[in-house]
Protein backbone atom coordinates (compact mmCIF):
# COMPACT_ATOMS: atom_id res chain seq x y z
CA UNK A 1 0.00 0.00 0.00
CA UNK A 2 1.35 3.41 -0.85
CA UNK A 3 1.24 6.28 1.58
CA UNK A 4 -1.87 8.37 1.83
CA UNK A 5 -1.87 12.13 2.08
CA UNK A 6 -0.59 13.70 5.27
CA UNK A 7 -4.01 15.15 6.01
CA UNK A 8 -5.67 11.74 6.45
CA UNK A 9 -6.92 10.83 9.91
CA UNK A 10 -6.04 7.87 12.09
CA UNK A 11 -8.52 5.73 13.96
CA UNK A 12 -7.99 7.95 16.99
CA UNK A 13 -9.07 11.01 15.07
CA UNK A 14 -5.64 12.64 14.93
CA UNK A 15 -4.01 13.70 11.68
CA UNK A 16 -0.66 11.98 11.02
CA UNK A 17 2.23 14.40 11.39
CA UNK A 18 0.49 16.67 13.88
CA UNK A 19 3.28 16.20 16.42
CA UNK A 20 6.03 15.32 13.94
CA UNK A 21 7.90 18.60 14.35
CA UNK A 22 7.75 18.47 18.14
CA UNK A 23 8.93 14.85 18.17
CA UNK A 24 11.78 15.63 15.76
CA UNK A 25 12.97 18.60 17.82
CA UNK A 26 12.78 16.64 21.07
CA UNK A 27 14.60 13.70 19.46
CA UNK A 28 17.28 16.01 18.06
CA UNK A 29 17.89 17.79 21.36
CA UNK A 30 17.69 14.60 23.42
CA UNK A 31 20.01 12.76 21.06
CA UNK A 32 22.43 15.70 21.11
CA UNK A 33 22.59 15.59 24.88
CA UNK A 34 22.79 11.79 24.99
CA UNK A 35 25.62 11.55 22.48
CA UNK A 36 27.51 14.45 24.00
CA UNK A 37 27.81 12.24 27.06
CA UNK A 38 28.60 9.12 25.05
CA UNK A 39 31.29 10.68 22.86
CA UNK A 40 33.17 12.67 25.46
CA UNK A 41 34.11 9.22 26.68
CA UNK A 42 35.50 8.47 23.22
CA UNK A 43 37.64 11.61 23.24
CA UNK A 44 38.84 10.93 26.77
CA UNK A 45 39.71 7.31 25.94
CA UNK A 46 41.87 8.55 23.07
CA UNK A 47 43.59 11.41 24.88
CA UNK A 48 43.43 10.90 28.64
CA UNK A 49 42.42 7.52 30.03
CA UNK A 50 45.58 5.65 29.02
CA UNK A 51 47.49 8.14 31.20
CA UNK A 52 45.26 8.35 34.28
CA UNK A 53 43.72 4.86 34.44
CA UNK A 54 46.42 2.75 32.74
CA UNK A 55 49.66 4.51 33.73
CA UNK A 56 53.06 2.85 33.63
CA UNK A 57 52.19 0.59 30.71
CA UNK A 58 53.72 0.45 27.26
CA UNK A 59 52.05 3.29 25.29
CA UNK A 60 50.59 0.90 22.69
CA UNK A 61 49.22 -1.40 25.40
CA UNK A 62 47.78 1.55 27.29
CA UNK A 63 46.14 2.78 24.10
CA UNK A 64 44.74 -0.70 23.43
CA UNK A 65 43.25 -1.03 26.94
CA UNK A 66 41.82 2.47 26.80
CA UNK A 67 40.15 1.71 23.46
CA UNK A 68 38.87 -1.57 24.91
CA UNK A 69 36.96 0.27 27.66
CA UNK A 70 35.25 2.19 24.86
CA UNK A 71 34.04 -1.10 23.40
CA UNK A 72 32.81 -2.47 26.74
CA UNK A 73 29.87 -0.10 26.52
CA UNK A 74 28.70 -1.91 23.41
CA UNK A 75 28.90 -5.44 24.86
CA UNK A 76 26.04 -4.91 27.30
CA UNK A 77 23.89 -3.07 24.80
CA UNK A 78 22.10 -6.11 23.28
CA UNK A 79 20.93 -7.30 26.72
CA UNK A 80 19.97 -3.79 27.75
CA UNK A 81 18.18 -3.31 24.45
CA UNK A 82 15.99 -6.31 25.25
CA UNK A 83 15.00 -4.78 28.58
CA UNK A 84 14.45 -1.24 27.28
CA UNK A 85 12.77 -2.43 24.08
CA UNK A 86 10.37 -4.67 26.01
CA UNK A 87 9.08 -1.81 28.14
CA UNK A 88 9.18 0.56 25.17
CA UNK A 89 6.70 -1.76 23.43
CA UNK A 90 4.65 -2.34 26.59
CA UNK A 91 4.41 1.00 28.40
CA UNK A 92 5.50 3.46 25.73
CA UNK A 93 8.40 4.98 23.83
CA UNK A 94 8.41 8.25 25.76
CA UNK A 95 8.96 6.80 29.24
CA UNK A 96 11.95 4.73 28.18
CA UNK A 97 13.56 7.68 26.43
CA UNK A 98 13.41 9.66 29.66
CA UNK A 99 15.05 6.70 31.43
CA UNK A 100 17.89 6.43 28.90
CA UNK A 101 18.73 10.13 29.14
CA UNK A 102 18.80 10.25 32.94
CA UNK A 103 20.88 7.07 33.30
CA UNK A 104 23.42 8.37 30.77
CA UNK A 105 23.72 11.65 32.63
CA UNK A 106 24.28 9.92 35.98
CA UNK A 107 26.95 7.57 34.58
CA UNK A 108 28.82 10.37 32.85
CA UNK A 109 28.75 12.63 35.90
CA UNK A 110 30.15 9.84 38.07
CA UNK A 111 33.01 9.24 35.61
CA UNK A 112 33.94 12.87 36.16
CA UNK A 113 34.09 12.19 39.91
CA UNK A 114 36.09 8.94 39.66
CA UNK A 115 39.48 8.86 41.46
CA UNK A 116 42.39 7.80 39.28
CA UNK A 117 44.56 4.69 39.54
CA UNK A 118 47.18 6.71 41.40
CA UNK A 119 44.63 7.34 44.17
CA UNK A 120 42.68 4.08 44.56
CA UNK A 121 44.74 1.63 42.54
CA UNK A 122 43.23 -1.10 40.37
CA UNK A 123 39.71 -0.25 41.55
CA UNK A 124 39.78 2.85 39.34
CA UNK A 125 39.74 1.11 35.93
CA UNK A 126 37.23 -1.45 37.27
CA UNK A 127 34.80 1.28 38.31
CA UNK A 128 35.45 3.05 35.01
CA UNK A 129 34.36 -0.07 33.14
CA UNK A 130 31.22 -0.39 35.29
CA UNK A 131 30.24 3.20 34.58
CA UNK A 132 30.91 2.63 30.89
CA UNK A 133 28.54 -0.34 31.14
CA UNK A 134 25.85 1.98 32.53
CA UNK A 135 26.47 4.33 29.61
CA UNK A 136 26.05 1.37 27.28
CA UNK A 137 22.74 0.41 28.90
CA UNK A 138 21.46 3.91 28.30
CA UNK A 139 22.69 4.13 24.73
CA UNK A 140 21.11 0.75 23.92
CA UNK A 141 17.64 2.21 23.76
CA UNK A 142 18.37 5.81 22.87
CA UNK A 143 18.69 6.18 19.12
CA UNK A 144 16.26 3.36 18.32
CA UNK A 145 13.67 4.76 20.71
CA UNK A 146 14.07 8.28 19.39
CA UNK A 147 13.84 7.08 15.79
CA UNK A 148 10.75 5.03 16.63
CA UNK A 149 9.13 8.08 18.24
CA UNK A 150 9.96 10.38 15.31
CA UNK A 151 9.09 7.81 12.65
CA UNK A 152 5.68 7.00 14.15
CA UNK A 153 4.79 10.68 14.50
CA UNK A 154 5.84 11.53 10.92
CA UNK A 155 3.69 11.53 7.78
CA UNK A 156 4.38 8.35 5.79
CA UNK A 157 6.08 10.10 2.89
CA UNK A 158 8.40 12.12 5.15
CA UNK A 159 9.58 9.49 7.60
CA UNK A 160 13.25 9.58 6.55
CA UNK A 161 13.42 13.36 6.96
CA UNK A 162 11.90 13.45 10.43
CA UNK A 163 13.79 10.36 11.59
CA UNK A 164 17.05 11.83 10.27
CA UNK A 165 17.02 14.40 13.07
CA UNK A 166 17.86 11.70 15.61
CA UNK A 167 21.33 10.95 14.25
CA UNK A 168 21.72 14.57 13.25
CA UNK A 169 21.43 15.18 16.97
CA UNK A 170 24.16 12.59 17.45
CA UNK A 171 26.38 14.66 15.12
CA UNK A 172 25.60 17.73 17.22
CA UNK A 173 26.52 15.77 20.35
CA UNK A 174 29.86 14.76 18.81
CA UNK A 175 30.47 18.41 17.92
CA UNK A 176 29.76 19.60 21.47
CA UNK A 177 31.92 16.82 22.95
CA UNK A 178 34.79 17.78 20.66
CA UNK A 179 34.42 21.46 21.51
CA UNK A 180 34.47 20.60 25.21
CA UNK A 181 37.68 18.61 24.87
CA UNK A 182 39.23 21.14 22.53
CA UNK A 183 38.75 23.82 25.18
CA UNK A 184 40.15 21.75 28.04
CA UNK A 185 43.02 20.54 25.86
CA UNK A 186 44.25 24.14 25.72
CA UNK A 187 45.05 23.86 29.42
CA UNK A 188 48.60 23.09 30.58
CA UNK A 189 49.18 19.34 30.22
CA UNK A 190 49.68 18.83 33.94
CA UNK A 191 46.38 20.53 34.78
CA UNK A 192 44.57 18.66 32.03
CA UNK A 193 45.73 15.28 33.35
CA UNK A 194 45.19 16.23 36.99
CA UNK A 195 41.65 17.61 36.81
CA UNK A 196 40.82 19.43 33.55
CA UNK A 197 39.54 16.31 31.75
CA UNK A 198 36.77 16.00 34.35
CA UNK A 199 35.02 19.23 33.38
CA UNK A 200 33.15 17.89 30.29
CA UNK A 201 31.95 14.89 32.31
CA UNK A 202 30.73 16.95 35.27
CA UNK A 203 28.86 19.27 32.90
CA UNK A 204 26.62 16.34 31.97
CA UNK A 205 24.52 17.06 35.07
CA UNK A 206 23.21 20.20 33.38
CA UNK A 207 22.83 18.31 30.13
CA UNK A 208 20.72 15.57 31.72
CA UNK A 209 18.48 18.05 33.53
CA UNK A 210 17.73 19.97 30.34
CA UNK A 211 17.06 16.80 28.38
CA UNK A 212 14.70 15.48 31.06
CA UNK A 213 12.53 18.60 30.84
CA UNK A 214 12.39 18.47 27.04
CA UNK A 215 11.54 14.79 26.76
CA UNK A 216 8.81 14.92 29.38
CA UNK A 217 6.87 17.22 27.05
CA UNK A 218 6.84 14.88 24.05
CA UNK A 219 3.50 13.09 23.45
CA UNK A 220 3.31 9.35 22.93
CA UNK A 221 2.86 8.26 19.31
CA UNK A 222 -0.61 7.66 17.89
CA UNK A 223 0.43 4.31 16.43
CA UNK A 224 1.51 3.05 19.84
CA UNK A 225 -1.69 4.37 21.45
CA UNK A 226 -3.75 2.54 18.81
CA UNK A 227 -1.82 -0.68 19.47
CA UNK A 228 -2.36 -0.29 23.22
CA UNK A 229 -6.08 0.37 22.81
CA UNK A 230 -6.37 -2.70 20.58
CA UNK A 231 -4.68 -4.81 23.27
CA UNK A 232 -1.68 -5.63 21.05
CA UNK A 233 0.81 -4.47 23.69
CA UNK A 234 -0.51 -7.10 26.14
CA UNK A 235 -0.20 -10.07 23.81
CA UNK A 236 2.93 -12.22 23.49
CA UNK A 237 6.22 -10.94 24.86
CA UNK A 238 7.80 -8.68 22.22
CA UNK A 239 11.16 -10.43 22.48
CA UNK A 240 9.53 -13.82 21.97
CA UNK A 241 7.91 -12.58 18.77
CA UNK A 242 11.14 -10.96 17.58
CA UNK A 243 13.31 -14.07 17.99
CA UNK A 244 10.63 -16.50 16.78
CA UNK A 245 9.30 -14.65 13.74
CA UNK A 246 11.96 -12.09 12.86
CA UNK A 247 15.27 -13.91 13.38
CA UNK A 248 16.21 -13.53 9.67
CA UNK A 249 15.71 -9.79 10.11
CA UNK A 250 18.04 -9.83 13.13
CA UNK A 251 20.77 -11.44 11.03
CA UNK A 252 20.12 -8.94 8.27
CA UNK A 253 20.44 -5.98 10.63
CA UNK A 254 23.65 -7.31 12.21
CA UNK A 255 25.33 -7.44 8.79
CA UNK A 256 23.68 -4.24 7.61
CA UNK A 257 24.75 -2.33 10.72
CA UNK A 258 28.52 -2.60 10.31
CA UNK A 259 28.41 0.74 8.45
CA UNK A 260 28.62 2.41 11.87
CA UNK A 261 32.29 1.44 12.36
CA UNK A 262 33.13 4.58 10.37
CA UNK A 263 32.01 6.69 13.31
CA UNK A 264 34.16 5.11 16.02
CA UNK A 265 37.16 4.67 13.72
CA UNK A 266 37.16 8.36 12.76
CA UNK A 267 36.00 9.92 16.03
CA UNK A 268 38.01 7.77 18.45
CA UNK A 269 40.75 5.69 16.81
CA UNK A 270 42.02 8.23 14.28
CA UNK A 271 42.28 10.81 17.07
CA UNK A 272 44.43 8.43 19.07
CA UNK A 273 46.44 7.35 16.01
CA UNK A 274 47.21 10.92 14.94
CA UNK A 275 48.12 12.27 18.38
CA UNK A 276 49.99 9.30 19.86
CA UNK A 277 51.97 8.94 16.63
CA UNK A 278 52.82 12.66 16.67
CA UNK A 279 51.42 13.00 13.18
CA UNK A 280 48.68 15.60 13.65
CA UNK A 281 47.96 17.43 16.90
CA UNK A 282 44.93 16.64 19.01
CA UNK A 283 43.78 20.23 18.61
CA UNK A 284 43.70 19.89 14.82
CA UNK A 285 41.94 16.54 14.96
CA UNK A 286 39.28 17.84 17.36
CA UNK A 287 38.81 20.93 15.19
CA UNK A 288 38.30 18.62 12.20
CA UNK A 289 35.64 16.69 14.09
CA UNK A 290 33.88 19.92 15.07
CA UNK A 291 33.78 21.15 11.47
CA UNK A 292 32.57 17.86 9.99
CA UNK A 293 29.91 17.48 12.69
CA UNK A 294 28.69 21.04 12.13
CA UNK A 295 28.43 20.44 8.38
CA UNK A 296 26.75 17.10 9.08
CA UNK A 297 23.98 18.87 10.98
CA UNK A 298 23.16 20.66 7.72
CA UNK A 299 23.75 17.75 5.34
CA UNK A 300 22.00 14.88 7.10
CA UNK A 301 18.42 16.22 7.00
CA UNK A 302 18.95 17.00 3.29
CA UNK A 303 19.89 13.39 2.66
CA UNK A 304 16.78 12.42 4.61
CA UNK A 305 14.70 14.47 2.19
CA UNK A 306 16.48 12.81 -0.74
CA UNK A 307 15.74 9.35 0.70
CA UNK A 308 12.05 10.24 0.95
CA UNK A 309 12.05 11.15 -2.75
CA UNK A 310 14.19 8.49 -4.43
CA UNK A 311 14.32 5.75 -1.78
CA UNK A 312 16.50 4.73 1.15
CA UNK A 313 18.62 2.19 -0.68
CA UNK A 314 20.26 4.38 -3.37
CA UNK A 315 21.29 7.00 -0.82
CA UNK A 316 22.47 4.50 1.79
CA UNK A 317 24.47 2.33 -0.63
CA UNK A 318 26.15 5.34 -2.25
CA UNK A 319 27.19 6.71 1.14
CA UNK A 320 28.74 3.39 2.14
CA UNK A 321 30.77 3.17 -1.04
CA UNK A 322 32.06 6.73 -0.63
CA UNK A 323 33.22 5.87 2.90
CA UNK A 324 34.87 2.65 1.70
CA UNK A 325 36.99 4.51 -0.85
CA UNK A 326 37.73 7.74 0.99
CA UNK A 327 38.78 6.17 4.30
CA UNK A 328 42.07 5.31 2.58
CA UNK A 329 42.62 8.92 1.56
CA UNK A 330 41.73 10.07 5.06
CA UNK A 331 44.31 7.91 6.84
CA UNK A 332 46.91 8.59 4.16
CA UNK A 333 46.51 12.33 4.73
CA UNK A 334 47.05 11.83 8.48
CA UNK A 335 50.16 9.73 7.83
CA UNK A 336 51.50 12.49 5.58
CA UNK A 337 50.80 15.15 8.23
CA UNK A 338 48.94 17.08 5.55
CA UNK A 339 46.52 19.15 7.63
CA UNK A 340 44.54 20.74 4.74
CA UNK A 341 44.07 17.30 3.18
CA UNK A 342 42.97 15.89 6.55
CA UNK A 343 40.21 18.49 6.61
CA UNK A 344 39.14 17.81 3.02
CA UNK A 345 39.12 14.02 3.27
CA UNK A 346 37.36 14.02 6.63
CA UNK A 347 34.62 16.21 5.14
CA UNK A 348 34.15 13.79 2.24
CA UNK A 349 34.08 10.77 4.57
CA UNK A 350 31.96 12.17 7.41
CA UNK A 351 29.77 14.82 5.80
CA UNK A 352 29.14 13.26 2.39
CA UNK A 353 29.61 9.50 2.79
CA UNK A 354 28.72 8.99 6.43
CA UNK A 355 26.23 11.84 6.17
CA UNK A 356 24.25 9.70 3.71
CA UNK A 357 24.17 6.54 5.84
CA UNK A 358 24.05 7.91 9.38
CA UNK A 359 20.59 9.57 9.26
CA UNK A 360 19.04 6.60 7.43
CA UNK A 361 20.50 3.56 9.21
CA UNK A 362 18.33 3.59 12.36
CA UNK A 363 15.20 4.49 10.37
CA UNK A 364 15.75 1.63 7.91
CA UNK A 365 16.06 -0.79 10.83
CA UNK A 366 12.95 0.54 12.59
CA UNK A 367 10.97 0.21 9.34
CA UNK A 368 11.71 -3.53 9.27
CA UNK A 369 9.43 -4.19 12.26
CA UNK A 370 5.68 -3.67 12.91
CA UNK A 371 4.46 -1.24 15.56
CA UNK A 372 3.79 -3.72 18.38
CA UNK A 373 7.40 -5.00 18.43
CA UNK A 374 9.22 -2.13 16.70
CA UNK A 375 11.15 -0.86 19.71
CA UNK A 376 12.22 -4.36 20.84
CA UNK A 377 13.06 -5.63 17.37
CA UNK A 378 15.00 -2.60 16.25
CA UNK A 379 16.82 -2.25 19.58
CA UNK A 380 17.93 -5.88 19.88
CA UNK A 381 18.99 -6.31 16.26
CA UNK A 382 20.78 -2.97 15.93
CA UNK A 383 22.66 -3.36 19.22
CA UNK A 384 23.90 -6.83 18.23
CA UNK A 385 25.22 -5.25 15.04
CA UNK A 386 26.89 -2.44 16.98
CA UNK A 387 29.17 -4.79 18.93
CA UNK A 388 31.56 -4.66 15.96
CA UNK A 389 31.26 -0.88 15.97
CA UNK A 390 32.10 -0.63 19.65
CA UNK A 391 35.23 -2.72 19.32
CA UNK A 392 36.28 -1.22 16.00
CA UNK A 393 38.84 1.08 17.69
CA UNK A 394 40.17 -1.92 19.64
CA UNK A 395 40.46 -3.96 16.45
CA UNK A 396 42.13 -1.01 14.76
CA UNK A 397 44.59 -0.61 17.64
CA UNK A 398 45.43 -4.31 17.32
CA UNK A 399 46.02 -4.32 13.56
CA UNK A 400 47.71 -0.93 13.08
CA UNK A 401 51.44 -1.17 12.45
CA UNK A 402 54.21 1.30 13.26
CA UNK A 403 55.83 3.20 10.44
CA UNK A 404 54.65 4.29 6.99
CA UNK A 405 51.63 2.42 5.72
CA UNK A 406 50.82 1.01 9.12
CA UNK A 407 47.32 2.48 8.82
CA UNK A 408 46.42 0.37 5.77
CA UNK A 409 44.96 -2.61 7.70
CA UNK A 410 42.68 -0.20 9.58
CA UNK A 411 41.44 1.34 6.35
CA UNK A 412 40.90 -2.11 4.82
CA UNK A 413 38.89 -3.24 7.84
CA UNK A 414 36.71 -0.11 7.68
CA UNK A 415 36.20 -0.39 3.93
CA UNK A 416 35.21 -4.05 4.13
CA UNK A 417 32.56 -3.21 6.73
CA UNK A 418 31.13 -0.50 4.47
CA UNK A 419 31.06 -2.79 1.42
CA UNK A 420 29.35 -5.56 3.42
CA UNK A 421 26.69 -3.10 4.57
CA UNK A 422 26.15 -1.86 1.01
CA UNK A 423 25.83 -5.39 -0.40
CA UNK A 424 23.38 -6.50 2.30
CA UNK A 425 21.30 -3.40 1.62
CA UNK A 426 21.34 -4.00 -2.13
CA UNK A 427 20.43 -7.69 -1.96
CA UNK A 428 18.44 -8.17 1.24
CA UNK A 429 16.87 -4.91 2.46
CA UNK A 430 13.35 -4.05 1.35
CA UNK A 431 12.74 -0.55 -0.03
CA UNK A 432 10.16 1.18 2.17
CA UNK A 433 9.84 4.79 1.07
CA UNK A 434 6.49 4.17 -0.65
CA UNK A 435 5.07 1.92 2.08
CA UNK A 436 2.50 3.33 4.51
CA UNK A 437 3.66 3.46 8.14
CA UNK A 438 0.86 1.13 9.23
CA UNK A 439 2.17 -1.54 6.84
CA UNK A 440 5.83 -1.44 7.89
CA UNK A 441 7.28 -4.74 9.02
CA UNK A 442 4.45 -6.86 7.69
CA UNK A 443 5.42 -10.06 5.95
CA UNK A 444 5.45 -9.85 2.17
CA UNK A 445 3.47 -12.60 0.49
Amino acid sequence: MTAGPATSVTSTGVAPGRHAGKAAVASFVGSTLEYYDFFIYGSASALIFNKVFFPGLDPLLGQFLSMATLGIGYVVRPLAAGFIGHFGDRIGRKQMLVFTLVSMGVATFLIGCLPTTAVIGAAAPVILVLLRVLQGISAAGESVGAVTLSLEHAPSRRRAFFASWVNTGAAAGIMLASIAFLLVSLMPQASLIAWGWRIPFLASFIVAAAGFIIRRRVPETELFEQAREAGETKQELPLKVVFRDYWPTIIKVILFGVWAVVSTIVSAFSLSYATNGHLVSGTIMLATTIITAALGIIAQPLFGILADRIGRKPVFITGNLICAVMIFAYFWSISQKDVPLVFVTSIVVMVVGYGMVNPLGPAIVAEMFPTRIRYSGAAISSQLGLIVTGFAPTIAAAVVRPGPGGWVPVAVFTAVCCVVSALVTLIWVRETYRIDTDDLGKKVA
